[in-house]
């Protein structure tokens, strides 16, 4: 007699379905004091929690959180324009692609699948985009939507040969990678490229949110945050639900809004090389971008029943195909949720250059993708991740290259040491799995 898990609706703490051998996966579980398994009636109960989990293998972001504090130590102390407004403000433009990519790639590692054609996905969704703009005079926002199209067309296709024909995701994703590198290059030919030069869409890199548009923001995101939490701890309190203690509560108030407010102040600042002759202030446009798909996709994953069902199947998908769920459906799903973020992607990537060539996307965009997941916590095994991880590790990756970027370091070595990193994550992956297993959760 089998005993199936029930996954058919998130637990009174937010857990959202089992892993690979039963053990709940939800992503409040993981990297933070965000379990609400289990009821802690105080600070210290929930600091206690928290530590177990550690020592049992659920770390989370810890690791790249940890390892993102190094490198910002390590560089300021080697250079002194390391922290200057003017490169943390680079900082945001040159991880917003990588980021955005990465949180596309959450959803198929979450079934433990992988997808090698992203990367390219973007860049034929962003040539697309160019030449509708370009020959035909689309207007930006109808020629966006076009681009994401091309990027969910190709998911759903993708998506469909894995989960129908019960092809490997591999296999599918590295001929739809070779294929892919084909679109550009017919569309705008060897050697040639397309200017990217949209006001709106180029503006997302180089344009940046005016002063008090940016503190309104911020102060909405503090208090819409702030009331939220407050909200839901007095719901479950009322009703005799597990709730994180009140402190608990007001303490992560609090380290959002230092969070906010300061990124905010820093990137308020006039940031010009003579601030006496021009101003360069406000948040770059590419962070709200990277901002609201982190809302959108943390809501999806953590509260809807898509979300729940995809870590069901991530976790067992055949208890979760036991269990009622459309794990065809899903797995399809989460493929078109990849392509069309990885068109949402090249259109970043474009916006930085200014341009689209029959390169774009086909470097080593993906692997800095895949190394941002995994970097930030999300397992190469399924069934883990959220997509903060993508922020945190695509942070980690985009500070390596602009760190060793203002030492005049030779190429190679940023190389060597994101590789380094990436083995380093997927080490610290494998290890908390076996304790996780080791520990019977």
């Amino acid at each position: 007699m089998s005993i199936e898990p029930d996954i058919s609706g998130p637990t009174a703490g937010g857990s959202n379905g089992p892993t690979r051998g039963g053990a709940s996966a939800g992503p409040q579980s993981a990297g933070g004091f965000d379990s609400d398994n289990h009821q802690a009636e105080t600070l210290g109960d929930s600091a206690r929690e928290y530590l177990n989990r550690v020592r049992g293998g659920d770390m989370g972001s810890l690791p790249a959180i940890f390892g993102l504090v190094v490198l910002f130590v390590i560089f300021a102390s080697l250079h002194d324009r390391f922290l200057t407004t003017y490169n943390m403000a680079n900082l945001v433009v040159q991880a917003g692609s990588i980021i955005v990519l990465a949180m596309g790639l959450v959803f198929v590692l979450l079934l433990g699948e992988i997808d090698l054609s992203a990367g390219v996905a973007g860049g034929a969704a962003a040539t697309i985009t160019a030449l509708v703009m370009i020959d035909y005079d689309w207007p930006w926002w109808l020629a966006t939507l076009v681009g994401i199209a091309v990027g969910a067309v190709i998911g759903s296709v993708i998506g469909s040969l894995v989960s129908l024909l019960g092809i490997p995701s591999f296999v599918v994703t590295l001929a739809f990678f070779l294929a892919l590198q084909a679109v550009p290059l017919k569309l705008i030919g060897s050697g040639g490229s397309l200017r990217f030069n949209d006001e709106v869409l180029r503006g997302l890199s180089i344009k940046n949110v005016p002063v008090t548009v940016g503190w309104t923001a911020a102060g909405l995101i503090v208090v819409g945050f702030a009331a939220l939490w407050l909200w839901r701890y007095r719901t479950r309190s009322a009703r005799g639900l597990v709730h994180k203690p009140l402190p608990l509560v007001v303490i992560q108030i609090v380290v959002l809004a230092v969070i906010v407010f300061g990124l905010t102040a820093l990137l308020s600042a006039n940031r010009a090389p003579n601030p006496a002759l021009f101003n360069i202030s406000g948040i770059p446009w590419v962070a709200p971008v990277v901002i609201a798909l982190l809302l959108f996709w943390t809501f999806v994953l953590t509260r809807t029943r898509f979300g729940r069902h995809l870590y069901a199947v991530g976790g067992n998908a055949e208890a979760a195909r036991r269990a009622g769920i459309n794990v065809t459906r899903i797995r399809i799903t989460a493929f078109v949720i990849c392509s069309s973020m990885a068109a949402v992607s090249g259109l970043l990537a474009a916006s930085y250059t200014g341009k689209v060539s029959p390169g774009s996307g086909g470097g080593n965009e993906l692997l800095y993708a895949v190394g941002a997941a995994v970097i930030g916590g999300t397992s190469l095994f399924g069934g883990r991740g959220r997509a903060i991880d993508a922020v945190v590790g695509g942070l980690v990756i985009a500070t390596i290259p602009n760190g060793l970027g203002l030492l005049n370091q030779a190429s190679y070595i940023n190389f060597l040491v994101t590789g380094g990193v990436l083995l380093l994550a997927a080490s610290v992956d494998a290890i908390s799995r076996r304790r996780r297993s080791a520990a019977g959760v």
